[in-house]
C-alpha cells in the first residue's frame, strides 16, 4: 500500500504534533531538518566526496606485519638499532633454469661487471647450480630503499629476459602491489554480489540504487581519510572496504525497511521523517556491538590489531553518517520511482524452520551445550603459525612462486642477524666459532671470518711488517702509517716502546691508509693505488654492514626452520650464549625471532581479545534488553560460534596465521550478534502477544530478510577474500570470516530460537526493568502511544499497540493480529478492568 492524498498542512501537523498543545520530539526535529535541508547534504557530501577521492593516493601504506610488533619487543628494538647503525645494500636471488654451468658462469661474469653490483656469489657448489638451474646471490651498490637498486634488478631481468627466470627480492613493493591488485578484483566481484542481493531481498527495484549510493558515498570517505591516520597497515588498506560493506550494509537496509513501512500509511516526505526519527536511535544501538567487538582489537599489543579497529571503527561511522544525512535526501530523489517499481517478494516465508525449533526446543540446546563444550576444547587446539612460511593459499603471485622454485631447487635459507656491541673482534671470532659448532647452525658471518684478501680476515690483526709484505709496501711507510695509526688511536705506548709487536686489524689499518692517501699524506704508485681502492671500497660495503658506532652485526645462518618450538629454543640459547662474551645488550633479530615476538604477543592478545570484546558486547545488550540473562544467552551463542568456526583448523589440520583468529573473533562477535539481537527482540515482543509457537515461526519470518541480505554478503565477501587473496593473512581473514558467518547465521536459526523458548523465563526473572508508577496522561490532538494501553480511546488510531480494546476494532494489523477473544471469558476481561481502575 503506497500513501495518495491529503492536505500538506494537515500531514505535516500530523508528523510534527498540534503546535498548541504538543511540541515535536527531539528526533523528529533534526529529522525534519535533515530531509529538508537535503541539498545541502548534498553539496556537502558531494565535496567531501571529491576529496576523499583525491585524498586517497596520499594514505601511506606499511607492508612489514613486524612493524606493528610493540617497541619493546626485540625485533622493534632490533631492527631501530640496524636501520640507525648499518646499512644493509639491495639484494636478489636470481635463479635461471634450464642452463649449463658454462653458460650461467658467463652470465655471472657479465652481471658481476655491471656498475650497480657491488657482489655476485656463484660457483659449482649444490647451493648455486643444481638440476641445470643457477643461482645468482646479487648485492647491489645501492641500499635496499634506494630505487637505483630496483632499476638494477629490473635491468638484469631485461638482460636475461631470453631465459627462464626466477627473482626472489625484499626490495620494491611487488607483493602489496599484488595484494591490492587482487582487493580490486575482490571489489568488483563482492560489488555485484551486493547488487544481486539487494535485488533479490528488496520490494522495489529503485531502492537498490539508495542503498548502493550510500554506501558507496561512506567507502570513500572511509578510504579518502585514512592519510588522517598517517601510515596504515597493508592488511587494514585491503580489506577495510570489503568489511564495511559487510558490517555496514546493515543499517541502510534498516533505514530503507522502515520507510517502505511508514510510507504505506504516509507520504514520501512525511514516512521519510518518521522512518528516520525511529531509525536514528534504533541504528545507532545496533551499530554499538560491532563497534564494542572492534574497540577489543585495540587492546592488542600488536598494533595491527588497533590499525584495523580504527580503520573499521571510522568506516562504521560514516556508514552511519550516510545512512543518516545523505540516504534520506536519496528516498526523497527515488521516491516516485520507488513506488513505481514495485515487486513481488522474492524472499520466501519460513514457517518450516520456525515449527522444527519450537519442536525440538528441548533437545537441540543439550545438543548445543555439548557440541561448545567440545568446540572449546577443539579450538584451544588450533594450530596457530606466526609467519607465512608454514601458510597455503589458494593462489600464490609472482614473489610466491619465486621463493617457491627457488626452495626446490637449492633449499630455504633462515638466517639471522646477532647484534653485539663492537669494537671486541676477538670475542667475536669466538663467538662465532662456539655458534658454528652447533648442529643447528649452517655458517656464520661477520667481519671476524669474512675473507678480505690472500687468506687474511677483515678482523685479523697485521704487525707492520705482516702488512707490507700483505700490500707489497715498503717497511718504512707501513710503519710510519702504524706510528700515525698509533696517534690517532692515541695509543702512544705503542710509540714510544716500538711498533715490532703493534698489530691492528686489517680493515681498521686499510681504512685509515686509504683516508692518509686521499689526505695526500701518503703516496702510492699506480698499482698499489688501484689495489688499495679494490680493498677499502669492498671493506667499506662490510663495515656498512657489519660494524656501526656502538654495535656489530653478525649473520647467523640457521638449519631450522622459520619458526617451531626448536628454532624459538635456539633463539633464547644464542642469547645465552652471546652474554658469555659481551656485558652489553645482545639482540637477534630476523624472521625467526620476529615470528618469536608474535607468539609471545599472542598469547596475551588472545585473552585480552576474548575478555573485552565479551564485556562490551555484554554492557550494551544489557542496556539494549535491561536483563541479566539475555546478554548470556546471546553471548553464548555467538561464542560458541566462534569456538567452532576454529575448530575446523584443528580437526583439518589446516594452520591458520594467528591474526586471522584475533581479527575475525572480535568482528564476529561484534556483528554477527546482531542476527542474534534480531530474533531475540522480536520474540520477547510477540511471546506475550500470541502463542510461543506462533511467535517463534512469526519471528524467524521477520528476521529471515535482514539476516540473509547481511548473512549473504558477509560469507561471500570473506569467501573471495579468501579465495582470491595469495596473502596468507589476509586469505585466512577471508576464509574464518566466511565460516563463522555461516556457522552463526546457522546457530542463530536453528540453536537460538529454542534458547529463547526455553530461557524466557530466566530472561524475564533477571529482567531488571524499573517499574513506573502509572500516571494518567490527557493529550488533546495527535498522541503517540506505545506500551500498553488501558482507558479510552476516541478517534482514529494509525501505529502500533499493545493492548486489549473492549470495543469494536476496526483496523488493517500488520505484523501482529487481532484475534476474538471467546464469550467465555470476556466477562473475566470486563471484571479485570473494572479491578484495575
Amino acid at each position: 500500500m503506497v500513501y495518495k492524498g491529503g492536505d500538506k498542512n494537515d500531514k505535516d501537523k500530523r508528523i510534527m504534533g498540534n503546535e498548541a498543545n504538543e511540541k515535536p520530539s527531539t528526533m523528529l526535529r533534526v529529522a525534519t531538518f535533515i530531509v529538508d535541508r537535503r541539498n545541502l547534504f548534498f553539496l556537502l557530501f558531494g565535496i567531501a566526496i571529491v576529496f576523499s577521492l583525491i585524498a586517497a593516493n596520499w594514505v601511506k601504506v606499511e607492508n612489514s606485519l613486524s612493524a606493528y610488533l610493540p617497541d619493546d619487543a626485540e625485533t622493534s628494538i632490533g631492527l631501530d638499532l640496524m636501520a640507525d647503525e648499518f646499512i644493509t645494500y639491495g639484494s636478489a636471488k636470481v635463479m635461471v633454469m634450464n642452463i649449463s654451468y658454462t653458460d650461467a658462469e658467463e652470465l655471472s661474469e657479465k652481471i658481476e661487471l655491471r656498475d650497480d653490483v657491488s657482489m655476485l656469489s656463484f660457483d659449482n657448489t649444490k647451493e648455486h647450480f643444481n638440476n641445470f638451474s643457477a643461482l645468482f646471490d646479487i648485492t647491489f651498490v645501492y641500499p635496499e630503499d634506494d630505487e637505483r637498486a630496483l632499476a638494477g634488478l629490473d635491468e638484469i631481468k631485461e638482460m636475461l629476459s631470453d631465459y627462464d627466470i626466477y627473482v626472489s627480492t625484499s626490495m620494491g613493493d611487488a607483493a602489496a602491489e599484488q595484494i591490492a591488485s587482487e582487493m580490486q578484483v575482490v571489489s568488483v566481484i563482492v560489488a555485484v554480489i551486493v547488487l544481486t542481493v539487494l535485488i533479490f531481498t528488496s520490494q522495489t527495484y529503485a531502492e537498490v540504487p539508495v542503498l548502493i549510493l550510500t554506501f558507496l558515498a561512506s567507502a570513500a570517505l572511509a578510504s579518502g581519510t585514512n592519510f588522517l591516520l598517517g601510515t596504515i597497515s597493508f592488511v587494514s588498506n585491503s580489506v577495510t572496504i570489503v568489511l564495511q560493506l559487510a558490517l555496514s550494509i546493515d543499517y541502510a537496509v534498516i533505514f530503507c525497511n522502515r520507510y517502505k513501512e511508514e510510507h504505506a500509511s504516509l507520504p514520501i516526505r512525511e514516512a521519510n521523517i518518521i522512518a528516520l526519527s525511529k531509525a536514528i536511535p534504533e541504528i545507532s544501538s545496533s551499530s554499538l556491538t560491532t563497534v564494542g567487538g572492534l574497540i577489543a582489537m585495540m587492546f592488542m599489543q600488536y598494533g595491527i590489531g588497533k590499525d584495523m579497529a580504527i580503520c573499521l571503527i571510522k568506516a562504521i561511522f560514516f556508514s552511519l553518517l550516510s545512512v543518516f544525512l545523505l540516504m534520506p535526501g536519496l528516498i526523497m530523489l527515488f521516491g516516485n520511482a520507488m513506488d513505481k517499481t514495485r515487486h513481488k517478494d522474492f524472499v520466501p516465508k519460513i514457517p518450516f524452520i520456525g515449527k522444527f525449533d519450537y519442536a525440538t526446543r528441548h533437545i537441540v540446546p543439550i545438543i548445543f551445550l555439548v557440541a561448545i563444550i567440545a568446540a572449546c576444547i577443539l579450538s584451544n587446539r588450533t594450530p596457530y603459525v606466526y609467519g607465512y612460511s608454514q601458510l597455503t593459499t589458494p593462489v600464490q603471485n609472482e614473489t610466491q612462486l619465486a621463493d617457491e622454485m627457488i626452495t626446490e631447487s637449492f633449499g630455504d635459507e633462515n638466517f639471522v642477524a646477532l647484534i653485539v656491541p663492537t669494537g671486541d673482534y676477538i670475542n667475536e671470532k669466538r663467538l662465532l666459532e662456539e655458534l658454528e659448532r652447533h648442529p643447528q647452525v649452517k655458517s656464520t658471518q661477520g667481519l671476524a671470518n669474512t675473507e678480505a684478501m690472500d687468506g687474511y680476515m677483515l678482523a685479523y690483526r697485521l704487525t707492520a711488517r705482516e702488512f707490507s709484505e700483505l700490500m707489497d709496501l715498503d717497511y718504512e711507510v707501513a710503519e710510519l702509517l702504524y706510528v700515525a695509526y698509533a696517534v690517532d688511536d692515541e695509543n702512544y705506548a705503542k710509540v714510544i716502546n716500538g711498533l715490532s709487536s703493534y698489530s691492528v686489524p686489517l680493515i681498521d689499518v686499510i681504512m685509515f691508509l686509504y683516508d692518509e692517501v686521499e689526505e695526500g699524506y701518503v703516496t702510492l704508485d699506480d698499482d698499489l693505488y688501484n689495489d688499495l681502492t679494490d680493498a677499502h671500497k669492498k671493506m667499506e660495503m662490510a663495515k656498512n654492514q657489519l660494524k656501526g658506532e656502538n654495535y656489530s652485526r653478525m649473520l647467523v645462518y640457521l638449519d631450522l626452520p622459520e619458526e617451531g618450538e626448536d628454532t624459538f629454543a635456539f633463539l633464547d640459547e644464542m642469547h645465552t650464549i652471546a652474554k658469555r662474551y659481551y656485558d652489553g645488550n645482545v639482540y637477534v633479530i630476523g624472521e625467526a625471532t620476529s615470528q618469536y615476538d608474535l607468539k609471545k604477543t599472542f598469547d596475551i592478545d588472545n585473552t585480552v581479545v576474548s575478555v573485552v570484546s565479551i564485556l562490551a558486547v555484554l554492557a550494551v545488550l544489557l542496556f539494549t534488553f535491561l536483563s541479566a540473562g539475555m546478554p548470556v544467552l546471546l553471548i553464548a551463542v555467538i561464542q560458541g560460534a566462534i569456538w567452532i568456526n576454529f575448530s575446523f583448523p584443528t580437526l583439518m589440520q589446516d594452520n591458520i596465521f594467528f591474526m586471522s583468529y584475533l581479527i575475525v573473533s572480535s568482528i564476529q562477535m561484534g556483528a554477527n550478534i546482531d542476527y542474534a539481537i534480531v530474533i531475540s527482540g522480536r520474540f520477547m515482543e510477540l511471546k506475550n502477544q500470541m502463542s510461543k509457537k506462533e511467535a517463534i515461526i512469526e519471528t524467524l519470518n521477520f528476521a529471515f530478510p535482514t539476516i540473509v541480505t547481511s548473512g549473504t554478503m558477509m560469507v561471500l565477501a570473506g569467501f573471495f577474500i579468501g579465495q582470491l587473496s595469495s596473502d596468507g593473512a589476509i586469505c585466512g581473514i577471508g576464509q574464518c570470516l566466511g565460516r563463522g558467518t555461516i556457522i552463526s547465521i546457522f546457530l542463530v536459526m536453528f540453536v537460538l530460537p529454542q534458547i529463547l523458548l526455553i530461557g524466557e523465563r530466566i530472561i524475564d526473572r533477571t529482567s531488571f526493568k524499573v517499574s513506573m508508577v502509572p500516571l494518567i496522561e490527557h493529550r488533546v490532538g495527535i498522541v503517540a502511544v506505545d506500551g500498553y494501553v488501558r482507558g479510552q480511546i476516541n478517534g482514529r488510531v494509525l501505529g502500533e499497540m499493545h493492548a486489549r480494546v473492549i470495543g469494536e476494532v476496526n483496523a488493517v494489523v500488520r505484523m501482529g493480529s487481532a484475534e476474538e477473544i471467546s464469550d467465555d471469558n470476556i466477562d473475566n476481561y470486563i471484571e479485570e478492568d473494572h479491578r484495575n481502575a
